[in-house]
């Protein structure tokens, strides 16, 4: 049981990608299990800002390996601007860094598709980021998918010509101008760069190294309420988000696996279109907007915020079996007088705890009001010196969700970190 998890168990941008980068001075390797390109996983220390959106957030700690797993969906023309971004060079990366053999490909004809499906919906968008994440894993389920193993064959440009045929005739159907060339000469220049990096079975690799005792943490994308199965379908993304799609992204059983580590904000952010109960259409909203800098890391898209949602809170942690909980942003809803937390909805008329079926349900939030607090956190590093009403609002979620709070954040650099227990 030496592979714990890391995930969301909101609609995602909770802070993953500083907690992961955070903690992992205390783990020996790092794997993302799932998702692609859509992610945006953002990294603050020394002054300077990185976003990550394939690689692993542990990749900047020199002896920690990072594994990019076989449930994750891989574009190489953003994993080569990653790879330039980073300025660590290619020869110490390749040192750091696995790919799956078995990660399945974004071809540039997925981002065209993903462009061609979502204009036509019209008024009834997804709110996909158009990195070609749902035609990627779509190929996959319908088993006509290219993987990462497939770039290593001598016949790769021929299995590449026969896909991007197949996928030119479906959008004969589709009224939608492109051009392909715009994106193939970066895909293929990102697939030279693959080439340079080990690629292997890792569901091996994954095993060997937790039989050694190595620590390990699966870090995840998005959030539990855009999984495929138990989000607000269909205002979702294409993977499973929840610690279940651990095991299915990196090759492993559920005996290994030990804490559920859930990231939640102090309040709640959403990308895109879907139900989101508690949203703020109002100065509180354009506030928390403001103050939490709160626009996507790969999209840039505002987002859409609002008061924290318990009931939200509560579903996500049974689905993963969340066993920490850390919060991040709290710095964020310093200055406001008064804090609200939804803890139940009224649907048709009735009191309920439970998350509706149908995303199209109207949903009325029943909140309990707590004090605020005012003071500036950024630069606190001790628990017991928060506002007491802040620590209020922390015992408040506790006690309603049954899980311990084990880590405030109260700002974006890695060190702004509070911890109330070890690992």
């Amino acid at each position: 049981m030496n592979i714990d998890i890391l995930l969301g168990l909101q609609w995602g941008d909770e802070g993953k990608g500083k907690i992961v980068d955070a903690l992992s001075p205390a783990y020996d390797v790092i794997a993302r299990f799932q998702g692609g390109p859509n992610a945006g996983h953002s990294l603050e220390f020394n002054n300077s800002k990185h976003v990550l959106h394939l690689i692993p957030s542990g990749i900047f700690h020199p002896g920690k390996l990072n594994i990019i797993g076989n449930g994750v969906v891989f574009d190489p023309a953003v994993f080569r601007s990653e790879i330039e971004k980073l300025g660590l060079g290619v020869g110490e990366l390749a040192k750091r860094l696995v790919i799956s053999s078995r990660a399945h490909l974004i071809l540039p004809t997925h981002r065209v598709l993903d462009a061609a499906y979502e204009n036509r919906k019209g008024c009834l968008k997804i709110g996909s980021t158009l990195k070609g994440i749902g035609p990627a894993y779509t190929d996959k389920a319908s088993r006509n998918g290219l993987r990462v193993g497939d770039v290593l064959k001598p016949g790769f440009r021929e299995l590449y010509n026969e896909h991007m045929a197949a996928h030119l005739e479906i959008l004969k159907g589709y009224d939608y101008k492109f051009d392909i060339s715009e994106f193939e000469a970066e895909w293929f220049s990102g697939i030279e760069m693959t080439k340079r990096f080990r690629i292997e079975n890792t569901e091996y690799l994954v095993n060997s190294l937790s039989d050694q005792g190595r620590k390990i943490l699966a870090e995840g994308a998005q959030g539990t309420m855009l999984d495929l199965d138990f989000g607000s379908y269909p205002f979702v993304t294409s993977s499973n988000t929840i610690s279940a799609g651990a095991c299915t992204g990196l090759g492993i059983s559920p005996k290994r696996t030990g804490e559920v580590f859930g990231i939640f904000k102090a309040y709640c952010t959403r990308v895109g279109s879907g139900p989101f109960p508690t949203e703020l259409n109002d100065d509180t909203g354009d506030l928390l907007r403001k103050t939490g800098c709160e626009f996507g890391a790969t999209t840039g898209r505002p987002r859409r915020c609002g008061w924290l949602d318990l009931t939200a809170l509560k579903y996500a942690i049974m689905i993963n079996g969340a066993t920490k909980l850390l919060m991040t942003k709290a710095d964020v809803l310093s200055g406001f007088e008064k804090v609200k937390i939804c803890t139940s909805y009224m649907i048709d008329g009735k009191e309920t705890s439970e998350m509706a079926f149908d995303g199209n349900t109207e949903i009325k939030p029943c909140y309990t009001e707590l004090k605020g607090w005012k003071e500036d956190i950024s630069a606190i590093r001790d628990y017991n010196s928060l506002p007491g009403t802040l620590r209020e609002y922390i015992s408040f979620i506790e006690k309603e969700v049954g899980v311990p709070v084990t880590m405030v954040s109260v700002g974006p650099d890695r060190i702004a970190t509070i911890t109330r227990e070890p690992l």
